[in-house]
Parts: structure tokens; sequence; C-alpha cells
């Protein structure tokens, strides 16, 4: 008799990585339960990415939850804050952002965690990187460790000695390799969505932090982005 696949909770946002990501989590065994979250970004086409996404993937569940982030602000991407354009490399790379939302990840950990409960899911997946992105500081491994430590002490699941893996198996990889893992794993690209800024259609700007970012990491894995954008 075949063992059930263990269940496995998906932060998925419609963006590049966490497709990558939930395509991992499948190809490692997991039935994946996807859960994105609605907090009021300014780039919200991601929510239905999420969605077409999670349907291409075959997900087993896809639950979007609201946290509406623009009653605390504090970001580019939930207050009234231009976002940053045109920048290098060394620009992004001098501080932390204001894209950078505040406590994001901690509370979209949460809510997976809570999700993972209901599953008895053994493993939590999300897309953090810290290669490409400048000084995320939810995006790093001592956070990510410390955030399974909560998990355990904090849950009913933990305290009886079953335990979530908090799982980022994109963390050291360029968006490049993040790419080519994509390619081999024939994820849906046209689907994602990765601009901060776009257009009332949806419209990528080509320029924002994500965009450059994700546009030079398809150029160097020499791989074609199906995603149009405002700026060539």
């Amino acid at each position: 008799m075949t063992p059930l696949q263990p269940n496995a909770v998906v932060l998925l946002s419609g963006g590049l990585d966490s497709t990558v990501t939930a395509a991992i989590a499948q190809q490692e065994g997991y039935r994946i339960f996807c859960m994105t979250v609605s907090y009021g970004q300014r780039h919200h086409v991601e929510v239905e990415r999420a969605r077409a996404v999670a349907e291409t993937l075959g997900a087993d569940g896809h639950v979007v939850v609201t946290v509406d982030l623009r009653a605390i602000g504090g970001s580019a991407l939930t207050a009234d804050v231009n976002v940053p354009k045109d920048r290098t490399e060394q620009a992004r790379a001098a501080e932390i952002p204001v894209t950078y939302v505040p406590a994001r990840n901690s509370i979209f950990l949460s809510l997976a965690l809570a999700y993972a409960e209901t599953l008895q899911a053994s493993a939590i997946y999300f897309g953090a990187n810290v290669l490409d992105y400048s000084g995320y500081p939810d995006c790093r491994p001592d956070f990510i460790r410390a955030f399974e430590t909560v998990a355990r002490l904090g849950t009913k699941m933990g305290v009886e000695g079953h335990g979530v893996e908090i799982r980022a198996p994109l963390l050291l990889l360029s968006k490049a390799d993040i790419i080519r893992r994509g390619q081999e794993l024939q994820i849906p690209f046209r689907l994602t969505h990765s601009c901060y800024d776009p257009d009332a259609e949806g419209l990528a700007c080509g320029r924002c932090d994500s965009c450059r970012i994700r546009r030079e990491g398809f150029r160097q894995a020499g791989v074609e982005d199906p995603v149009p954008y405002a700026i060539l």
C-alpha cells in the first residue's frame, strides 16, 4: 500500500519565486495547499495571478486571506509612497528599501502556520531569497529558524511533537538559477507577476526593483521572459 502524500502549505503570491517554490514542493512529494494574502498591496493583480498559478499547478487547495496592512502603512507597497525606479544593483544593496513591508513575512508565516495546523501539514514552503533582494530582514536564514522555534513552541501540533518545518528552497539561489529551476519544472512563467507598481491594467512597469531583478535574471539565464512590460 502506497503511503499518503504529506501535506504542505505554500505561501503563493503569484510571483516568480513563490511559483517555483510551489512546484518544488510538489516535486518533493507534497500535496500542496496554497495560501495567498491580500494585504492591501498596490500590486493587487498578483492575487489573481496566484489563483491562476494554483489552478494550473493542480494545487489540492487554495485560500485567499485578507489582511489590511494599509491600515498600518510604512511601506511603498501599502502606503502613498513612491516605488523606487531605475535603481542599480549597488543602490538596491545599500539599505533596506521602502518596499519592505513591516513584519510581512512574520504575519504571512503565522497565517500559513494556522492553515498548516488545520491540515496537519508537516511543512510550510515560501519563496524567501537572500541574494537578489537588498536586505529584507525577514528573508534570512536566522529568521526562518527562529520562526520554526516559534511554531514548535506556540502551536498544539508543535507541543505534541509534530512541529512544522519552514522550507525556503530558493533561499541561496540567484534569480537566474531560480528561473532555470523553474524552466526545468515547466512552471507557467507567463502567469507570474513580479512588478511592485503595475498600471491599472496590471502591466508591469519594467523599472521598479522587482522588475529589474526579474529582467536581469531572465537575461542571465538565457530564457525569454513572456511577461510584457511598459518599458522595454
